[in-house]
Parts: C-alpha cells; structure tokens; sequence
C-alpha cells in the first residue's frame, strides 16, 4: 500500500483526498514546488522588514543622534523657501479621513467581488485592517520616544509609525491583490506614486518625522508578505504568464524606480552631510536635514512598492489549489472506465 493510501473497513485502499489544502500542509510539498518557493520568499520578506522596522526605529529613535537629525528636518520644514508647497500638503493630508478609507476599502471590495475572488477580497481588506491595527497598537501602547536631546514640549510625543502613510500603502497593497495578474505592474504603479507622495506629503506638512513613514512602509511590507505566505501555505498561488511588460507599465515602474534610487540616494547622501556636519550649530543644516528627510520618505515608499512588485512577479494570486501527492508533483486525475476522446465508437 502507498504512504498517500487508507485502508477502507472492507480490506480495501483508497486514496487519500490530495487536491485539498489541508493535505498539503499536513504532508508537506516539495521543497522546490512553486507554492513552497513563493512562501518561503514571503517569510524570508516578513522577517526582513520587521528587522529592518527595529533597526530604523533603533537607530533614528532610541538615539540622541537620530533624534537631533530628525529634530532638524522639522525644524528646516519652518526655513524652506517652499512653504507654500507644505501648506498644499496639510490641505492633503486633510482629505485622508475616515471616510476616505472607508471609500478605499470599499473599492477593494467591489473589484474582488466583481472578479469572484472571495479570498483574495479578504486578504486584500486584512492587510489594510491588520497593518493599521498594529501601527495604532505600536505607536499607542508599545514604542515610545524618550525625550534625549532635551527637544521642545511639541516634539516629545511619540509620532512612529506614521499612520497617514499606513492608510495609502495599505491600500495600495490590497489593490495588488485583488486586480488581475496582468494589471498589477500598471494598477499599483499608479497607486504607489500617490502613496508615495502622501509620505512625502507627512513630512512636507510637519505631521510626522522622516522614521514614521519609514516605519509604515516596512509594517506593511511585513503584512503584506506574512498573509501571501499563508495563501501559499494553502496553495493558492500559482505561476503567471510569462509575457513583456506593456509599455505604460515600464514606464510607470520606471517612475518609481528614478524616485526610489533618487530618493534613497540623494536622501542618504544629505542624511551623512546633516547628521555628521562637522560644525553642528550651522544655521544652514537644518534645510539640508528637511531636504534629506522629504527625499528620504519619498524614496523609501518607492523602493518599498518594487520590492513588493518583484516577490510577486511571476505569480497569480488567482490560482486554484494545486493537487499534491507526498512528492510534490501533480497528480493527474484517475481515468475513468469509459473514453474520453471526442470521436471514439464503440463497436
């Protein structure tokens, strides 16, 4: 008798149930079937963004140096010649409500339901629900900002992880879910130069420091990579088709591949220059520290999409659980007694 193989009561075998989910993570899949590679890219995806997510909140938080340099983009917010630009961004902010979020949610559940994907409209509403859920539980209850520099009453409270952001990443991520294979690359590249300029925006305004989007961006990323791994847990992805990029979509992720390098670059670059000056009391630094924050909050949503975009190139989200035996590989189905070809006679 095969190891996939029951006993029946009257002496006989029957083959265990393998097209279900349950069977393979119970049994177990290859170790280099499709599901188990994409899951295991999306543990190793949440793994890294929560250390990542530590280490920016470590390191620009929990230090008196970060919390100078952080100090200063605020305070250079107040000197740019720009101004006008951070009042255009409040008024922005302003439009991200409740009742905006509602709408968002609310689209993602008209496309999944207008596509029939019951699951994906679930893990698409569970990444937005969940990552806010945590941003609030971690910036309320369990981070905290000690005061290291003897900062203003004003920039004391704690403002990690920023929750404006949260909303448009969130978002921007469950529409990655739910639309079709094929629209993904040109769908969320559209939406992430939004999300993108809301965490600019975050900074441009005065309402949060350059780690709080950071911080947001790399909770959702977890999120994000933490429930497509457990879609692939259950089988539910499968690989795409291999085809060319239309050119609205290579040029969308172009844009967000100029932002995110430009941006990380340019940004880490003035970061070095602020942080470390060798004169600290030089009226001109905090611009440079306000000019490193904005590209530096800009530029990470960017890199944070692509990232994204790339776990999750080649693979359909809306695959059918695949049929599994102990090896990994699928099992046809079992012929039955009669023919299956069109133009077969019986004589």
């Amino acid at each position: 008798m095969a190891p996939y193989e029951r006993l029946r009561t009257d002496g006989s075998t029957q083959s265990l149930d393998t097209g279900t989910w349950w069977y393979a993570a119970v049994a177990g899949e290859a170790a280099d079937s499709f599901s188990t590679r994409v899951r295991k890219r999306m543990r190793h995806a949440c793994l890294g963004s929560v250390l990542l997510f530590a280490v920016v909140y470590a390191g620009l938080v929990l230090t008196a140096t970060g919390q100078r340099w952080e100090n200063a983009v605020l305070a250079g917010r107040l000197t740019d010649e720009t101004l006008a630009a951070a009042h255009e961004a409040n008024r922005t902010l302003q439009y991200i409500t409740v009742y905006s979020l509602a709408v968002a949610l609310l689209v993602l559940t008209v496309i999944g339901m207008l596509r029939r994907r019951y699951a994906l409209t679930v893990v698409a509403l569970g990444t937005v629900g969940l990552s806010l859920f945590l941003v609030e539980v971690l910036k309320r209850y369990v981070l905290f900002r000690p005061d290291l520099v003897d900062a203003p009453p004003r920039l004391i409270p704690n403002s990690f992880p920023s929750g404006h952001t949260t909303i448009a990443m969130s978002v921007m991520f469950g529409l990655a879910l739910v639309v079709p294979y094929r629209a993904r690359g040109l769908a969320v590249g559209l939406c992430a130069l939004w999300a993108m300029a809301v965490g600019a925006y975050t900074v441009a305004a005065g309402w949060h420091r350059p780690s709080d989007t950071i911080g947001a961006d790399l909770i959702v990323l977890a999120v994000a990579c933490g429930l497509v791994a457990v879609m692939a847990r259950r089988g539910r992805v499968g690989p795409g088709r291999r085809r060319p990029l239309p050119l609205r979509t290579l040029l969308v992720l172009l844009l967000l591949c100029v932002a995110a390098v430009g941006g990380l670059g340019l940004g880490t670059v003035l970061l070095v220059d602020s942080m470390f000056a060798p004169q600290p009391t030089d009226p001109y630094l905090p611009h440079l520290a306000y000019r490193s924050g904005h590209a530096l909050a800009a530029g990470a949503s960017a890199a944070v999409t692509l990232v994204l975009l790339a776990l999750l190139r080649h693979v359909d989200l809306d695959a059918r659980p695949t049929h599994y035996r102990l090896t990994g590989t699928p099992v046809p189905p079992e012929p039955g007694p009669f023919p299956t070809e069109a133009d077969h006679e019986i004589s």
